[in-house]
């Protein structure tokens, strides 16, 4: 959280992960012979028909009717921002067979590939086409896939590239076949009134349905979903089916949960069934003015106090006091912040200290920092008597070595140790610490796209680190609200840029919290859902907090559209989330300074 607004992040990633590209050397396998009788599975690769069988990202896709290699039209395809410009097709293909994937390009740094394929997917490229020229690349399918993704892509920040004759010469597919039966059905966090299940991917899928105690329960699209509006304290017995145009799946194997006893999505927090999360400035002032906790409205459920930063960025050692008479003239007196602390308390507040914010970075670097992190934090809580810990890492404080490519099992030191670190923290405390996070999207939902330093080791190493911690952390996790401003357009599962400041924005970033999703796009690694009742959205209070603004009716049309399936525009969620568990801002002291127009809004949404 930036004391105040910043710069994006995003085009230091970009022009990191290009500099990547451009050193690395481009993958071209060489190609099978094909049999006689194979033929071209490929739908439209001459574009004779338009963009007919083809979808491009952003709208970036045009046929043109000059240059083209043969006939009369070609593909053009133009970068812009964060988009470069991907334009795919998914083929039907046999398994266990040899295909070759060639199409004749012309422009700067054009890409060609094919995904899914079972065994290992491949793409080739080239850095400088001024005149046409032929890019080939060939794979097997694996034993169980029956669709393969076709793309083409250029770059960010360079011109249009051209396509044409793209082809993929092999076995045709066999149609009018159901999918296989889905396996690794698990259930992952679990409420009072919610179950998260994940599955392993079916080839040839084109959905999932859920099926509780024997019935169809949830149409999805993905392999993750929660399953809401259950009963406290009951076992529930969970299938899964596949779907796609030629019928269903048998059934897989059952899973059987029970729900919890109580209100199981605070990780005993115990807020509200709706809560309003904002972060208060209480050791330095800005532009919105010093306001004593004493003066905190009862809408906030969750108040964080900005900030507890380190002695310097490796020492672990976190310390926090009050904003400086000289800086904050109103500033209460220790007594009195204390004290009013325990007032919100006992009116069922919970107060937490949060760690970082945009000055505070904070590297765990080492077993030692780590145990600084622990004992200092420690401290802080016992002196002001808090409910426990708010995460809120930027800048470089979470990054990923080379090689660290699971999130599932983080091997860099800063992820290891802030794990570690805060699990002595929960098991000091106990089941009723609370633990809150407000990553940025930089740290999470751009892990879709990037993870780490990437296939070449160029990339941007912080891209997704927040989700190795996250994961690890998902059954201490009280409330993650992702920071869904001072962000650049990022990709959502419907594989389309969104960008910050209106209601799709917070859909589609919210959609990817709640349904999960493959990490840079590898089908084995999929990150879980997490559960509604954990998940909060994360926005300014006013245009002067943050970069993103967005308008009250915006905002409800985002809550609307995740609880409701109401109001939700162009993006199609996939699933509805009534336990989403609410609102997180940037800040209580902007909510002031602008008349409290979003807790205002927030209560009036709630019923409060």
């Amino acid at each position: 959280m930036a004391r105040n607004r910043r710069p994006s992040r995003y085009p230091r990633f970009v022009a990191a992960l290009a500099a990547a590209v451009l050193t690395a050397g481009g993958l071209v396998v060489s190609a099978e012979t094909a049999r006689a009788a194979d033929a071209d599975v490929a739908t439209n690769g001459g574009f004779e028909s338009g963009l007919t069988g083809w979808s491009c990202t952003g709208g970036s896709g045009v046929t043109v009717s000059t240059p083209v290699h043969s006939g009369t039209s070609a593909l053009k395809a133009t970068p812009a921002g964060s988009d470069n410009a991907k334009c795919s097709q998914t083929v039907i293909v046999r398994p266990d067979s040899a295909y070759t994937l060639s199409a004749w390009v012309q422009g700067s740094y054009v890409y060609l590939g094919a995904a899914g394929t079972g065994t290992t997917d491949v793409s080739t490229w080239t850095p400088s086409a001024p005149s046409w020229q032929k890019l080939t690349t060939s794979f097997r399918t694996g034993p169980a896939t029956t669709s393969v993704t076709l793309y083409t892509n250029g770059w960010y920040g360079t011109p249009a590239y051209h396509v044409d004759d793209l082809s993929l010469v092999g076995p045709g597919g066999e149609t009018g076949q159901p999918p296989a039966v889905p396996t690794g059905l698990r259930a992952a966090t679990v409420t009072a009134s919610s179950v998260g299940l994940a599955w392993s991917p079916v080839a040839g899928a084109t959905g999932y349905t859920v099926h509780r105690d024997g019935a169809p329960d949830l149409n999805v699209t993905g392999t993750s979903t929660t399953v809401t509006g259950l009963s406290p304290a009951t076992a529930y017995r969970f299938q899964v089916s596949a779907t796609n145009a030629a019928g269903r799946s048998a059934r897989s194997s059952a899973v059987t949960a029970t729900t919890q006893t109580g209100d199981g999505g605070g990780n005993g927090a115990d807020l509200p069934a709706h809560a309003l999360v904002g972060y208060l400035h209480s050791s330095f002032a800005n532009g919105s003015g010093y306001t004593r906790m004493s003066d905190v409205p009862a809408s906030w459920d969750v108040i964080n106090l900005a900030f507890g930063e380190p002695t310097s960025v490796t020492s672990g050692d976190i310390r926090f006091s009050l904003c400086p008479v000289a800086e904050c003239p109103n500033v209460e007196s220790p007594a009195e912040f204390k004290a009013a602390i325990k007032a919100k308390q006992a009116a069922g507040k919970k107060v937490l200290i949060s760690i970082g914010g945009q000055n505070g970075q904070v590297q765990l670097a080492s077993t030692a920092a780590r145990d600084a992190f622990v004992s200092s934090v420690s401290k802080i809580i016992d002196e002001y008597g808090l409910d426990g810990l708010d995460i809120d890492f930027e800048g470089h404080s979470l990054s990923l070595n080379n090689g660290d490519t699971d999130f599932r099992n983080p091997t860099s030191p800063v992820i290891v140790n802030l794990i570690s670190a805060v699990k002595s923290l929960k098991a000091k405390y106990g089941a009723d610490f609370v633990l809150t996070m407000a990553p940025e999207t930089f740290f999470v939902q751009l892990g879709y796209q990037f993870y780490g330093s990437g296939p070449w080791g160029g990339q941007d190493p912080r891209a997704g680190a927040y989700l190795p911690v996250i994961h690890a952390l998902r059954d201490d996790l009280t409330l993650l609200h992702v920071q869904d401003y001072n962000s650049g357009p990022i990709m959502g599962l419907d594989n389309q840029y969104h960008s910050m400041g209106g209601a799709d924005f917070h859909i589609a970033m919210t959609d990817m919290l709640l349904t999960g999703f493959p990490v840079a796009g590898d089908t084995t690694k999929v990150f879980p859902a997490l559960d509604p009742g954990q998940v909060a959205i994360g926005l300014p209070a006013s245009s002067q907090a943050g970069n993103g603004h967005t308008t009250p009716s915006e905002v409800n049309k985002a809550l609307d559209c995740l609880t409701k399936k109401t109001n939700c525009g162009s993006y199609q969620t996939h699933g509805t989330w009534p336990a989403l568990r609410g609102l997180m801002t940037w800040s209580i002291n902007w909510d002031r300074f602008n008349q409290w127009e979003f807790s205002r809004n927030f209560d009036s949404y709630y019923g409060g």
